[in-house]
């Protein structure tokens, strides 16, 4: 496929100067010609803007300088490169140019080759740059990729200590859920949650530092710092779980199951910066505040937001807490209180909905499963239960175990004969009913739709 010529500007008020320039140009480039700087002006500010300007000094009207003074202060052309094309050769003459946006500067008479030589290296240039923003612009804000062009020394390797707060979102369950599925619909479908999210966290001005399959690691605070950065994460975090609606309206529309996230906050020191080698690096942030809000994170069930007391701390605001726990991550050696954030009091961002207790309907008899705990990959042995109730999402089990708050369960159920569907569940324990017997309250993190009726077509396929 053939790449469409760029276009050059060509600005001179003297027809045998545009001759020349036409005849070198017209070969390789489509060509404009303006004969004042007005002219050239109204060109670059309707229909499609030229890729590179040849721009004289000497015209009438308004000069060269202020032409290219003009156009770097208009939006629609500051990213054009302007080459000055002029028989004025002395030294103040070549700074003034450069002084007013010029990138180049050609004395008359021209040379043919070096005309076509620092034309085609400003082309490049301006390729290498559109490039960039284009890769940055996958990840960072446009705020966020114009203060690293404009400052490249902020892209040096190494790094510096500075706070900053990390979000941690993950889709619950979505591990298991794509293995029934083929790889094109998983992909797909990571496609879309990830496109959704990227829009969210561009508008808070996060920093996607990565991507880890379904989960996304974001930073705020870095590389720009601002007084509000917990603050505009919590903002984030509400709107992410509230576009899982649309996310969610995607995947039934292509007959995919519905999928929840859980997010977790964590504010604290980290160094950020470049790391990596000079072959291969990457912007990102280094300490205890990453792992801290992963194992955060980890405590999530779907649809929950849960932070930590330094973030509740810093975002220095009234926030809708609809609940707290204290826990103990692994690798933390103290004790941790979480907050469940379902809003932010008299704010811009709308609140989540109102965590109600479910309706729960309890079934005769309680359906007989077998439950494992499992951590990683790991799973216990098989022992016996009964789920007594459900509602949408949530269950009641009886179990002949203990079952630990946060604990992860594998469910599957017993004497279920020919069935076509499958029959296994995955769930995480929120909260002790009972201790004698045991009673655990589990969020299902793998069910597609009302958990209930999909429990009623299994109890209804046992008793046939």
């Amino acid at each position: 496929m053939k790449h469409e010529k760029a276009t050059i500007l060509v600005v001179d008020d003297t027809p045998e100067n545009i001759d020349v320039l036409r005849g070198i140009l017209k070969p390789y480039y489509k060509v404009k010609v303006a004969i004042n700087g007005m002219q050239a002006i109204k060109l670059c500010a309707n229909g499609t803007p030229p890729d590179l300007i040849l721009l004289d000094v000497m015209m009438p009207g308004i000069d060269g300088y202020e032409v290219c003074e003009r156009l770097k202060s208009d939006a629609h052309s500051e990213g054009i490169p302007v080459l000055f094309v002029t028989a004025k050769n002395e030294t103040r003459d070549e700074i003034r140019g450069f002084e007013v946006g010029g990138v180049d500067y050609i004395s008359k008479p021209v040379t043919p080759a070096i005309v076509l030589a620092r034309v085609a290296t400003q082309l490049k240039l301006r390729s290498a740059y559109h490039f960039i923003r284009d890769t940055f612009g996958r990840y960072l804000s446009e705020e966020i990729v114009n203060t690293l062009i404009d400052t490249p020394q902020g892209l040096n390797f190494g790094g510096e200590k500075r706070k900053v707060t990390i979000m941690m979102a993950d889709l619950r369950g979505f591990t298991t859920i794509a293995e029934r599925l083929p790889a094109e619909a998983v992909v797909e479908m990571i496609n879309t949650f990830l496109a959704k999210m990227t829009d969210v966290i561009q508008h808070h001005q996060g920093t996607i530092d990565e991507f880890i399959g379904d989960a996304i690691l974001t930073i705020f605070g870095a590389p720009l710092q601002h007084p509000d950065d917990s603050l505009r994460a919590i903002r984030c975090a509400i709107e992410m779980q509230q576009a899982m609606d649309v996310v969610n309206q995607q995947f039934r529309q292509h007959g995919y199951p519905e999928v929840e996230m859980g997010i977790g906050l964590h504010t604290g020191e980290a160094i950020v910066g470049n790391i990596g080698s000079h072959k291969r690096s990457k912007y990102g942030v280094v300490g205890r505040v990453v792992n801290t809000a992963s194992r955060i994170e980890s405590y999530t069930i779907g649809g929950q937001i849960l932070i930590s007391e330094n973030t509740l701390s810093d975002s220095a605001v009234e926030l809708r807490i609809d609940g707290k726990m204290n826990v103990m991550p692994k690798g933390i050696s103290y004790q941790m209180t979480l907050y469940d954030v379902g809003g932010i009091i008299d704010d811009e961002v709308p609140s989540l909905p109102d965590k109600t207790s479910e309706l729960m309907h309890a079934f005769s008899p309680p359906i007989p499963i077998h439950l494992q705990r499992f951590s990683g990959k790991e799973c216990s042995d098989s022992f016996s239960a009964h789920i007594l109730s459900a509602g949408r999402r949530t269950l009641h089990i009886q179990s002949s175990q203990a079952c630990h708050d946060f604990s992860n369960l594998r469910i599957t159920f017993t004497d279920l004969k020919n069935s076509g569907d499958d029959t296994t569940l995955y769930a995480k324990v929120t909260t002790q009913i009972s201790d004698q017997p045991t009673i655990v309250q589990a969020h299902a993190t793998t069910a597609s739709g009302d958990l209930h009726i999909w429990l009623q077509h299994f109890t209804t396929t046992l008793t046939e």
